[in-house]
This record gives structure tokens, C-alpha cells and sequence, in this order.
């Protein structure tokens, strides 16, 4: 994917890799890249047989949109986001080119918004945040798959 191109445009799927790229510049895009995770967790189930269940399908969508909505509003430029698959997991990565890290904030119900972070990392599995050399790399990594007894997947029930 390249800057400036939308992503309905593209054909990424035709061949499934186990990782995806595109590249993401304006605030219209945050939708596009919400469809560019649906669309390879659909090809992982399609293509490869792998399991994807429904919970994972909406947690994945809405922690895409989360890092990229943030990268588009505290980052100047372009944000990259890579879907990896990896050991039943799928690791979420947003590069943008800002070199603040992302503070999660203590749980407040009476704060309105900025609580997308307390959102991803009670959905993923790991959160990790790298400072590059050129801005930050923020990675989290999701299960695909729920405990056949219904748990949600990576969590259990005391």
C-alpha cells in the first residue's frame, strides 16, 4: 500500500501472506484500515482454515482503529500498520513518526474519551511500545481463537 492510494483499490488478498503493510495518511483512512484487518482475518479463515472467532474479529477491527486513530491525531505524517499472524495470535503493529510513547491513563469513569489505550490493552494479550529512530513502534498482539469452555481467548475466569 502507498500513501495517498485507498486501500479498496488494492488487491492484497488474492495471494494470502501471513503479514499485511499499508500505509495510512489522513483521517478517512481509519476506516480503511478497520476493512484491511477484517479482510485478512476473513482470508486467515478462508484461505488457511484457521480459526477466528467472532469475539477476536471485533477486538481485532476495534484496536486497529484505536492505534491508527492515534497515530492520525498525535503524530505528524503517514502511520504503518502491519498485521502479522504468528502462533494463533496477530500481532497489531502502528508505526508513527511521533516519539512520544502513549501513557495509559488510571480508569476514570468520569473522564470523557481518552480511554481508547485502557481499551486495547484490556483486549490484547501483550502491549509493547518501542521507540524507533525515526518515532515509535506500538505492537499488541490478540488471540484468535476462544477457549472451546467460552472463555474469551487469552483470559481465564477466576
Amino acid at each position: 500500500m502507498y500513501v495517498g492510494e485507498r486501500y479498496e483499490d488494492r488487491h492484497l488478498f488474492t495471494e494470502l501472506a501471513v503479514s499485511v503493510s499499508a500505509a495510512f495518511e489522513g483521517s478517512e483512512d481509519i476506516a480503511d484500515s478497520r476493512a484491511m484487518s477484517r479482510d485478512f482475518l476473513h482470508a486467515l479463515q478462508r484461505v488457511h482454515g484457521l480459526p477466528v472467532s467472532e469475539r477476536a474479529m471485533g477486538a481485532v477491527q476495534l484496536v486497529v482503529s484505536e492505534l491508527v486513530t492515534n497515530a492520525r491525531k498525535y503524530a505528524p505524517g503517514p502511520c504503518l500498520l502491519t498485521l502479522e499472524l504468528r502462533e494463533g495470535c496477530v500481532d497489531v503493529t502502528v508505526w508513527d513518526s511521533s516519539t512520544a510513547v502513549p501513557l495509559l491513563m488510571a480508569p476514570d469513569p468520569e473522564r470523557v474519551g481518552q480511554h481508547g489505550l485502557e481499551i486495547v490493552t484490556a483486549l490484547c494479550r501483550g502491549f509493547e511500545v518501542h521507540r524507533e529512530p525515526v518515532g515509535k513502534r506500538v505492537k499488541v498482539t490478540l488471540v484468535l481463537a476462544d477457549d472451546p469452555g467460552g472463555d474469551p481467548a487469552g483470559r481465564q475466569t477466576l
